[in-house]
């Protein structure tokens, strides 16, 4: 082999210390861990409330601290930040280690993560030197004693080399009809380790979806050519048969009945293997919320039958559950609401909810405070893995500004998975309610069928940075008492776009049209009309404060409405975002959208991202208020404004 070129069959040995470095970075590239520590420490915003981080470490034997440089002068600021985020070293630098042995085993774990990293970026000529209170840890003996004054210094000097590039690349065996470029793999492109890993994934899932469930890399052939700093790559797959799906197994089901767990997948017996139907069937399972994990394994050989084993293997949740939570605005006040509910109540992830809730405290006089409560019960399965029976009955007593409003409202309905993306519902309504509003007291009895259709890409339906939704909702209704007929449409649109691939800049934007066809404004129950205005609306307009009014001045509600917001979600840090948003809206007692007056609104928000959720705070003036509307709104809530 000539001198300028290494290789190890089987994977990447560019350098000295490869073949450790190279494992480390297929754990990287596929796992990620998490250790939950007892919170002996409260902290929010970067502020420490209680506790302190010497708590933490109290049960540590020998604790011997010590402080990190990293010294790496030929690299770019984002390198930089990268061996920062892998260094073990570095990130943990504020809790001590346990004695010399444990600062030994960290600091020779770290050179293998900041090798692993640099290899990540396509530099696989550096070298990762760290030396414990000026001496290398090549040098140090297994029993080395660190003395003297702490923290004792580390220093980790590390110069990367040249960053390669992608050059000759073969796909051999059941791949060799493959175009490398389509997995990624182009000559001149990104040679880093993680790029390699992704694109093996990629092939094999390409002939996993030919129904392949044994496909696989049977040999990988990297070659480092140093002196035009080139990554050679020759991959060798093996596709293996076209078969079906065996037997399903399922282990660890305690209170959750094994053969609905089973019946739940949806894979059926014989039915041609697809990769895509296993993640469907493992997010099918998560979305019960019976389970606190999910991992379904394939078989590594087929059955006697030609077909591939499936083993299911979950670990259950707590059934019960309860919580908590609020809202407020200077405008609508103070709202709470608490709930209560069993995840699997006979066995088959049957869920049971009953929630309440109280708004307007210190917006609305004592006796003008709005009360709701409602119970709910779900039932999957009942269709089809992908199908949903809900049923449920709720009272509300509230006091908007539109109207007084007491009822009592019951539903029964299926909702239906068309696919990961879209789903359907039906359900019937009968809802009896007394209201009191301009147009003075009166009873209804509604009975309705509400339905609906959503179509859903987003990327995160807590905190969306791409992806699409759209509803598309009809509720043909008739008034039991009053004998009026109408027929209530709506349609939602949002999109979120990322201006750049690490997603600190989103875009995101919504639009909603609604109309109420068939009869006059006076006979639409007040509580059905379309308002506009507040939190959840456009902000820096009191609640349901935009479209027509009475003559004392209180909004009446309208047969249409148009809304739409634009907002800038600005990632400042991991964990704080700031959002400029604009709001506008219209409602009209016509059944279509008056133009004319559309209200706007404007503001900034801050946003403190947690795994629950974004933290939000809005604060908006309107743009075009009229004599009675505020003339700011301040809102805070948890989840993104839409």
């Amino acid at each position: 082999m000539p001198a300028h070129e290494t290789q190890m069959s089987g994977g990447f040995a560019p350098g000295r210390g490869l073949p450790r470095a190279l494992l480390f970075a297929l754990v990287c590239s596929t796992v990620l861990a998490g250790e939950m520590r007892p919170a002996a420490a409260f902290e929010i915003f970067g502020i420490k409330l209680w506790g302190s981080s010497k708590d933490e470490d109290a049960d540590i034997v020998d604790p011997l601290r010590y402080s990190v440089t990293i010294d790496a002068p030929d690299a770019d600021k984002d390198l930089v930040k990268k061996l920062e985020n892998a260094s073990a070293l570095k990130n943990d630098e504020d809790h001590p280690v346990s004695g010399s042995l444990g600062l030994m085993a960290k600091a020779r774990s770290d050179r293998e993560q900041l090798v692993a990293a640099l290899y990540a970026d396509a530099r696989y000529e550096g070298v990762v030197t760290i030396t414990i209170a000026g001496k290398s840890i090549d040098e140090l003996p297994p029993d080395a004693e660190f003395k003297g004054p702490q923290p004792i210094p580390v220093v980790v000097s590390v110069a990367p080399g040249a960053k390669f590039t992608l050059g000759n690349i073969r796909l051999k065996g059941d791949a060799a009809g493959l175009a490398s470029a389509d997995f990624g793999l182009i000559a001149g492109g990104d040679a880093g380790s993680g790029a390699v890993l992704k694109a093996e994934a990629l092939i094999v899932r390409a002939l996993k979806e030919e129904g392949r469930p044994l496909a696989k890399v049977t040999d990988r052939e990297i070659v480092a050519e140093h002196s035009s700093s080139t990554l050679d790559v020759t991959l060798t797959v093996a596709a293996g048969p076209v078969a079906g799906y065996g037997d399903t197994t399922v282990e660890g089901t305690e209170k959750v009945d094994r053969n609905f767990t089973e019946y739940m997948t949806g894979l059926k017996r014989g039915q041609q293997y697809s990769p895509q139907e296993i993640d469907d069937a493992r997010d099918r399972l998560l979305g019960l919320e019976v389970f606190n994990s999910v991992t379904i394994k394939e078989g590594d050989r087929l059955d006697a039958n030609g077909n591939i084993p499936i083993d299911v293997q979950v670990s259950e949740r707590k059934p019960r559950f309860f919580g908590l939570g609020g809202t407020f605005s200077n405008t609508e006040g103070l709202g709470l609401e608490g709930y209560w509910g069993h995840r699997n109540l006979f066995g088959q992830a049957e869920k049971l909810r009953i929630d309440g809730s109280i708004s307007g405290i210190g917006s609305n006089s004592i006796s003008a405070l709005n009360y709701n409560a409602g119970v709910m019960f779900e039932k999957p399965g009942v269709l089809g893995p992908t199908s949903k029976f809900f049923t449920g009955i709720k009272t509300v007593f509230e006091h908007p500004d539109a109207y007084d409003h007491f009822s009592v409202k019951g539903d029964v309905g299926v909702s239906y998975d068309l696919d990961k993306k879209q789903r359907v519902s039906a359900e019937f309504d009968l809802d009896y309610s007394r209201i009191t509003d301009a147009f003075g007291k009166h009873s209804y009895l509604i009975a309705s069928v509400p339905l609906q259709y959503v179509y859903d890409s987003r990327d995160n339906k807590l905190n969306p940075t791409r992806g699409f939704r759209f509803l598309a909702y009809a509720e043909p209704s008739y008034d039991i008492l009053n004998g009026a007929t109408f027929l209530k449409l709506k349609g939602e649109g949002y999109t979120y776009q990322s201006l750049d691939t690490a997603s600190r800049f989103v875009l995101a934007e919504r639009a909603t049209l609604g109309s109420i066809v068939g009869t006059g404004l006076q006979n639409v129950p007040a509580d059905r009309r379309f308002y506009s205005g507040g939190g959840g609306s456009v902000r820096g307009y009191s609640y349901q404060g935009i479209g027509p009014k009475d003559i004392n001045g209180q909004p009446i509600g309208g047969l249409s409405f148009f809304e739409t917001s634009v907002e800038m979600r600005i990632g400042i840090t991991d964990t704080i975002g700031i959002v400029p948003f604009v709001d506008a809206g219209t409602v009209s007692t016509k059944s279509f959208p008056d133009f004319s007056n559309v209200k706007v609104g404007a503001g900034v928000g801050l946003r403190y991202i947690t795994p629950f959720g974004p933290l939000r705070i809005d604060a908006a003036v309107p743009l075009n208020r009229d004599p009675g509307d505020p003339r700011f709104g301040i809102y805070a809530g948890i989840g993104q404004a839409f």
